[in-house]
C-alpha cells in the first residue's frame, strides 16, 4: 500500500526508533533531511495529537507524492498533574537540553513520594492520497531519584519502566521497542491502517 515514508522530524533518536520499528513495512524511510526538506514546525497544540498532525501535515504539503509520518510524545508525571507533557522537549526553556530538562524534573520531584508516571506517543500517519491515520501509546513507570543507565534520550535515564524493571537508559534498542510508547503507538497506527 505504502512503500515510501518520510519521517517528520530532525530528532536522530527517534529517527533511528521509528526506522527499526517500521522498517519491513516500507520500501524506503527518508528523514526529512535525506528527503531535502529544511522545515521545523511550530509545535502549537496543546495534545499530542494535535501537534502530531501539525508536524505531518507541515511536510506533507512539501512533499505531497509519499507518505508522512510524525510522532509527538512526552513524559507525564502524576505528581505534575501531567507535566512536562507537551513541553517535554522545552520543559527547562525553548533552548534547553535533556540535561536542563532532567535537572528541572529532579528538581520538582524533590521530596516527592508518589513518582508514577508515563511515557506517552502519538503518531500520525498521511499517506500518499492524504488520508489521515493515527495511533497512541503509552508506557508506565516510576521516576527515580538519580540517573540510571548511559544509554537513551529524553528523560530515559530517570524513567523506570514497570514491565522491564530497568530504565530505558539501561535496555537494548530491541527491548526498548518491545515495550516502548513509540512501538505501541505504531501498533495502534498499523492496526487502525488495517481496519480501515
Amino acid at each position: 500500500m505504502l512503500n515510501r515514508l518520510i519521517i517528520a522530524s530532525n530528532n536522530a533518536h527517534k529517527i533511528s526508533e521509528l526506522k527499526s520499528i517500521l522498517s519491513d513495512r516500507f520500501d524506503e524511510i527518508l528523514s526529512v533531511k535525506d528527503a531535502g526538506i529544511d522545515v521545523e514546525p511550530e509545535e502549537t497544540g496543546v495534545t499530542f495529537e494535535e501537534n502530531s498532525l501539525i508536524k505531518a501535515q507541515c511536510v506533507k504539503n512539501l512533499k505531497n507524492d509519499c507518505a508522512v509520518i510524525a510522532d509527538d510524545s512526552g513524559l507525564m508525571v502524576d505528581a505534575l498533574d501531567g507535566a512536562p507533557g507537551v513541553y517535554s522537549a522545552r520543559f527547562a526553556g525553548e533552548c534547553c537540553n535533556d540535561e536542563a530538562n532532567n535537572s528541572k524534573l529532579l528538581a520538582l520531584m524533590d521530596g516527592v513520594t508518589d513518582r508514577s508516571a508515563k511515557y506517552v506517543a502519538v503518531v500520525t500517519l498521511i499517506d500518499k492520497d492524504g488520508k489521515i491515520y493515527t495511533g497512541k501509546g503509552e508506557v508506565k513507570g516510576v521516576i527515580l531519584n538519580e540517573y540510571q543507565g548511559k544509554g537513551g534520550f529524553g528523560y530515559d535515564p530517570l524513567f523506570l519502566c514497570n514491565e522491564l524493571n530497568k530504565t530505558f537508559a539501561e535496555v537494548t534498542a530491541d527491548e526498548k521497542n518491545s515495550v516502548s510508547h513509540r512501538a505501541r503507538a505504531i501498533k495502534d497506527l498499523l492496526n487502525n491502517l488495517r481496519n480501515a
